[in-house]
């Protein structure tokens, strides 16, 4: 595995064309300077002993060497090692609802594009602990494994919508239930799980699964997206609409997630323009006794520049050292 601690300066490897380029424009207007002089086969006789060839080589020779001396500069680096890497925090699953109903526009622009803007602020504040991601509607998956990798986070934070899961629904339960069994094998203590949602659960029963996640020592935390006046659901350019043909209005749950929250001995929040919910509820996480990770990480990369820069050094001396006369030859 190569490894280019300073990537940027490989751009000015672009230059080297531009060398032959400005070299070859250089002879060609001598020659226009020399046809002024005179006769070009009269004054190339006065001068045998000027190498045409001897400039290309010298400018191949600078060209090499300023490559190498390019590669040296970005420092390449090799062997990477394998060591175990220790940190302590929280183990954090977030559950986020992904039904049609986080389309409303209780908030600029949606619930769901709101919901996901907190996420990654989130994940900003994020040192040590570990996250994951579910996503859930009328069922739920994995989205993506605990993981300290927050870049990987918000990539795939950025890929989720309302079609990332096909059976609609809110299956507030189910969710829970997934995110129970997503935890690692070394968190036992500090472990959350945060349901973000409208609460308008229709499938299963969230406060069981709840309790259920209270008794393994996890706290379940509930965010609730929306407003108790409700509003209606974009779909594809139209309002959502019921079997008969009313415009449906999604209003917040306030009430089944406060039970949730209360079952799963965490606490309910509100979600707000300004504050979104999740920052009090990091606040509280905080105080959690941390837990000790363990992980197999690549590092301390052997610097391999020095051996470039000989190179180039070696390349810038023997250019330098190439005359721009002919070789003579002697016969002996």
């Amino acid at each position: 595995m190569i490894n280019f601690a300073q990537a940027q300066y490989l751009l000015l490897i672009l230059l080297i064309p531009l060398f032959f380029v400005a070299y070859a424009l250089m002879l060609h207007f001598r020659k226009r300077r020399v046809r002024r002089f005179g006769d070009e086969a009269l004054v190339s006789a006065l001068m045998p002993s000027v190498s045409k060839a001897k400039g290309w080589v010298r400018l191949t020779l600078f060209s090499l060497a300023f490559f190498f001396f390019i590669i040296g500069l970005s420092r390449p680096q090799i062997g990477a090692k394998l060591k175990e890497h220790e940190t302590r925090g929280a183990e954090i699953m977030i559950a986020l609802d992904v039904s049609n109903s986080m389309l409303a526009e209780d908030y600029s622009p949606n619930r769901l594009d709101r919901a996901k803007l907190a996420i990654s602020k989130l994940v900003d504040r994020l040192r040590d602990d570990r996250i994951g991601l579910i996503v859930f509607a009328g069922s739920s998956f994995v989205q993506l494994p605990v993981t300290t990798d927050y870049v990987s986070a918000k990539m795939f934070l950025n890929s989720i919508s309302t079609e990332s899961v096909p059976i609609q629904g809110t299956a507030i339960g189910d969710a829970i239930n997934t995110a129970i069994r997503s935890f690692s094998a070394q968190s036992e203590k500090s472990r959350v799980i945060i349901v973000i949602t409208d609460g308008e659960n229709h499938e299963d029963d969230p406060v069981a699964a709840a309790r259920q996640a209270a008794e393994l020592g996890i706290k379940v935390f509930t965010i609730g997206v929306g407003s108790e006046e409700g509003k209606p659901v974009p779909v594809g350019g139209e309002l959502l609409k019921d079997k008969n043909g009313d415009i449906v209005v999604s209003r917040l749950d306030e009430k089944t997630l406060k039970e949730v929250a209360a079952a799963g001995n965490g606490s309910y929040v509100r979600a707000g323009n300004s504050e979104f919910g999740l920052n009090p509820i990091v606040d509280e996480i905080r105080k959690m006794d941390d837990e000790q990770f363990s992980s197999i990480v690549f590092e301390e990369f052997d610097e391999q520049f020095m051996y470039f820069f000989a190179i180039a050094l070696v390349l810038f001396v023997i250019e330098m050292l190439i005359g721009e006369r002919k070789m003579k030859r002697r016969l002996f």
